[in-house]
This record gives structure tokens, sequence and C-alpha cells, in this order.
């Protein structure tokens, strides 16, 4: 049942976790929902109310935002997701009205999730990455079979404030996860690298810094906006003699490619393992 007067479409977002990704969420879910509507719990009592604090939303327990919320965000990692939903099946279990547990723990399947949490409730299953926390996310999402049309809906209304979402089979969710959730780390560390490269040169480190990291995110736009192949985006920067082929061609000799490759399929396979 969605209360219409409880928030963005109606519903109440509850979250359980309020971490870096957690948090990210909630300053998200924040930007199209009134404070009213959004009750978070946490481990840390100092994180949540520092987070309760910024937003004007409000700090519960557990088994208060387990009562409580449409839509139930559990910000828990992998591991402790088991102790996490066998202290709320009894609360879950008692709730007349209906509500949507959105999970957003690597490895674990929608059907992990109705196991743990003792019950065939909807589940919305997502894998976002930290970008979210400025509304630049990649949200990876797969809707359980007993997900209404109108419920997903109105959760990608409420959440569209963390970023760019795509629907995706659940089986391929490790695949995805490996490179939507994971890639922030690798292309981190390929801008702290690029960023070192420039100190090398002469560069101050915090000009080398701007330089690289404005040029990723201007690549990325456009070869999201542009709609061509990455080669062809990286040809028209390799002129014939010039420096840049130099540079690729170093590149290509120390493995960048194939060690990329291989970061991606290891992570997906630990994406699995983490059960």
């Amino acid at each position: 049942m969605i209360i219409k007067d409880k928030g963005f479409g109606g519903a109440r977002l509850g979250f359980i976790g309020v971490g870096n990704m957690g948090g990210a969420l909630v300053r998200a879910a924040r930007k199209n929902t009134p404070s009213t509507a959004i009750w978070i719990a946490n481990r840390s009592p100092e994180k949540a109310g520092a987070l309760a604090a910024e937003i004007s939303c409000q700090v519960k327990s557990n088994a208060e935002t387990a009562a409580w919320a449409d839509y139930l965000f559990l910000g828990v990692k992998p591991q402790a997701m088991g102790d996490l939903l066998a202290e709320l099946a009894p609360i879950l279990a008692e709730r007349e009205d209906r509500f949507v547990l959105v999970s957003m723990a690597a490895g674990l399947a929608i059907g992990d999730i109705q196991a743990m949490a003792g019950g065939d409730y909807p589940v919305l299953r997502i894998m976002p990455n930290t970008p979210c926390s400025i509304g630049e996310g990649m949200i990876l999402y797969t809707s359980g079979p007993g997900v209404r049309p109108d419920e997903e809906r109105a959760f990608l209304e409420a959440m569209a404030g963390a970023g760019r979402f795509s629907p995706i089979p659940e089986k391929l969710m490790d695949a995805g996860s490996a490179v939507a959730g994971c890639g922030p780390a690798f292309v981190d560390l390929f801008l702290e690298a690029l960023a070192d490269g420039g100190v090398a040169c002469g560069l101050p480190r915090a000009q080398a810094l701007e330089f690289a990291a404005q040029m990723v995110l201007g690549s990325a736009r456009l070869a999201l906006e542009s709609g061509k192949h990455p080669g062809e985006l990286k040809d028209a920067v390799c002129s014939p003699g010039g420096s840049t082929i130099q540079g690729v061609r170093k590149l290509e000799e120390a493995g960048f490619r194939g060690a990329v490759m291989d970061a991606v399929i290891a992570a997906c396979e630990k994406s699995g393992k983490l059960k």
C-alpha cells in the first residue's frame, strides 16, 4: 500500500546502512523526495546523525525503518546480509501493506535475498557506484518477478538524482558490476598514474591532477554523446608520427588493455563468490 502524502510519488524510503554507497544514495534520493519521507538507520549512530543533520531526515532503528518503508534499501555488505535479514524477518512478516526490498549487495541474487528475508517479497537488485554521490552514477538494476511496473517507475523517479540507470538481466549483474561498480577504482588508479606522469614531466601536482581528471571526464562524455567506437575516438587523437601514438605504443607494450580486461574479469569472478 502506497501512502500518497508521504513523499515523492507517495513513496517512503528507508535506508539501513548509510556508509559511502548508502549515504550517496540517500543524498540522491533527497533531491526528489521530502525529508519527511526518508528514514535512515546505521550501525554507527554518529554517521547516521551527521547525514540526518545534513539532509534533515530522521534517524530510526533497523526495526522501525523496516516496518515503515515502502522501499527498504539494504545497504550492508554481502557477508552481513544474512544477519540483518534474520533480524528483520519477523518484522517484515508482520507487515500487511506492500513494500519492496532494494538490495545493493554484490553477489547476492534476488532469490538469496528472499530466502534470507523469509518471504517471497518483491526485490529490486541494484548495483550503484560512487559517482552517485555527485549525481553522475551508473546504476544497474534488475526488477524481481514480484515488482510491479508502477513500483519500478516510482523507484526510478525517486532515485533519478543518482545518475544514469540501466536495466540488466540478473545473470549479467556480476559482469556489469565489475565494469560500472568496480570501474571507478580502476579509473582513479589511472588518474593517479596520469598525474604522476605529469609531475615527472614538471607539472605541479594539483595542475596535473586537474588536467587528468577533466580529460577523463570530457573523453567519457564524448564517447557517450558521440556514439563513436572508442577505437575511432582514439585514432582521431593519434596523428601520424605524433606524440600520442608513441604513448599508445608504450601502453600496448606494457599490456595495458590486457591488464584492464583481467581486472574486470577478476572482479566479476570475485563477485560471484561473495555469498
